[in-house]
């Protein structure tokens, strides 16, 4: 009886030393954490195919689990059969059997409390949602994998138009792809008035197109001298790079040189070249040149150094600390993110406010002015379809959380067909197409159209929005404008779109 029961611990303690060596084996075999495994999201070749997400693969988990217990099981079979024992097999105690059963149990909460099982935010350690940790800014560059850019001033040649990229650039100096978002923007000189409020709410890049024909290009300079010496602070300096651009049948007679200019500072005492100008006056103004908004678009955004673009119009001021909440939502990597499979992109809700009132900081702020009627969708009298959002009326009513997410995964499609959605993208995204102009009217509708053939997933963030500067939008009939856009409306029609449907193919319920 005693050598039954010696040969029995001996079996035991050998299925235990088995059972540490399988569990420890499994731990050691590779560098990343069990049942944790980074996987492209899509597989376009491009830039966003580099883009990651973290995967719990619970079907292999269980598969090594089962190969596991299978093992130990085996074992113990082999080694009963190995080992004579002159203990019947009906006669093993309940306390043995147990003893085999707790070990198993034991291998299963030891594998399934590792580090892969605990939250994302706990890994990344992001204790405050409006800055960006160490530990968030190296999970992103896995996740990225983008590739940094030179921050270099350039001429080049964009149809016929000349770019003067980089003319003036910011003292941030050189950033990295993952660590920040661009602000993309474009405007002729008279709307640099914009520039301050917006980038005291961004604090972060910003890249500005300014379209300069001829004699404009002199009162732009001025203003891109007057807004870094004379703003009262040092944000412009720090994040604003301003690009120029004109037609070549429209090159200015004198370009100033940066390096000549910058080193005088400018008399602040005098009256900002942007304040109360007299449009009529302009040069563009006065020669009849239509405002290439897409060309603009594209240069800013081309110029832009990180991975993450926010292209939008200078007048659309973003909410606070949308950067930081924006790069940790993407880092905690979270559903819907982890499992998406389309390209996407994250389209920001709009607003327009009443002149009399202050831009809401807040989404709670917000939802007060917009209860009291100071605040309304934007362009709801102008074109309401153009920015009408799929769930835009829950995304209003919805209470503001303390992190930013995705509020709801749309489509443009169905009665949202004809939606401009204002985003955060990437630089693998769809080109505005130069060959349309502002006062054409619908710049963004071919954009538009490409991301719903390419079956784009528009994820709208809860909590992020962008104000106009305030003053509510009315529609007012311009007839010389009316003839413009339908010249363009025709052009789009006739031209653009049999090359889209070539480039692109098409898609049910896509449409223009």
């Amino acid at each position: 009886m005693l050598t039954n029961r010696r040969n029995f611990i001996f079996r035991v303690s050998i299925v235990i030393n088995i059972a540490v060596l399988l569990y420890a084996a499994m731990h050691l075999s590779g560098s990343n954490p069990p049942g944790v495994e980074w996987v492209p999201i899509t597989v376009d070749g491009s830039e966003r195919s580099a883009e990651m997400r973290l995967v719990r693969d619970d079907v292999r988990n269980d598969t090594e689990m089962r190969t596991a217990e299978s093992s130990v099981r085996s074992f113990e079979e082999s080694t009963s059969q190995k080992t004579p024992s002159t203990m019947p097999t009906t006669n093993k105690t309940a306390s043995s059997t147990a003893s085999i059963a707790d070990i198993e149990k034991t291998m299963k909460s030891q594998d399934t409390s590792s580090d892969a099982d605990l939250p994302i935010e706990t890994l990344l350690d992001i204790v405050d949602e409006n800055a960006l940790s160490d530990a968030t800014l190296a999970r992103l560059r896995t996740l990225l994998s983008c590739n940094d850019k030179d921050f270099l001033p350039e001429y080049l040649q964009r149809g016929e138009f000349w770019v003067l990229k980089n003319y003036v650039r910011a003292d941030h100096g050189t950033i990295l792809c993952h660590e920040t978002i661009t602000y993309t923007t474009h405007a002729g000189f008279e709307f640099l008035d914009n520039v301050l409020p917006l980038v005291e709410r961004w604090m972060a890049p910003v890249s500005l197109a300014i379209h300069a024909p001829g004699a404009d290009l002199m009162p732009t300079v001025n203003s891109i001298r007057y807004l870094r010496d004379c703003s009262g602070n040092d944000l412009i300096r720090q994040f604003v790079t301003f690009h120029v651009f004109f037609s070549n049948k429209h090159i200015p007679s004198n370009i100033p040189n940066p390096n000549s200019f910058l080193t005088t500072a400018y008399n602040c005492t005098v009256s900002a070249p942007f304040s109360n100008v007299n449009v009529s006056a302009t040069y563009k103004k006065q020669k009849g040149l239509l405002y290439p908004v897409n060309v603009a678009r594209n240069i800013a955004r081309d110029a832009a150094l990180t991975h993450y673009v926010l292209a939008s119009d200078i007048e659309l001021y973003p909410s606070p600390n949308l950067v930081p909440r924006f790069l940790n939502m993407i880092a905690r990597n979270a559903n819907p993110l982890n499992n998406s499979i389309n390209p996407r992109i994250f389209p920001i809700s709009i607003f327009e406010v009443d002149a009399k009132v202050q831009v809401p900081s807040t989404k709670t702020e917000l939802q007060a002015m917009l209860a009291n009627k100071t605040a309304i969708p934007f362009h709801k009298y102008v074109c309401p379809d153009c920015h009408n959002i799929p769930e835009g009326q829950h995304w209003m009513k919805a209470t503001e959380t303390s992190q930013m997410d995705v509020f709801h995964v749309g489509k443009r499609q169905k009665k949202f067909v004809h939606w401009e959605p204002i985003f955060i993208g990437t630089h693998q995204d769809p080109h505005y197409d130069d060959r349309l102009s502002w006062e054409g009217k619908k710049d963004k509708m071919t954009q538009g159209y490409i991301l719903c053939v390419q079956n784009y997933d528009f994820m709208i963030l809860n909590n992020a929005f962008l104000t106009h500067k305030p003053g509510i939008k009315h529609y007012v009939k311009d007839a010389k404008r009316d003839q413009i856009a339908a010249k363009q409306t025709s052009f789009v029609n006739k031209v653009i779109m049999p090359e889209i449907k070539k480039l692109f193919g098409t898609r049910p319920g896509c449409a223009l």
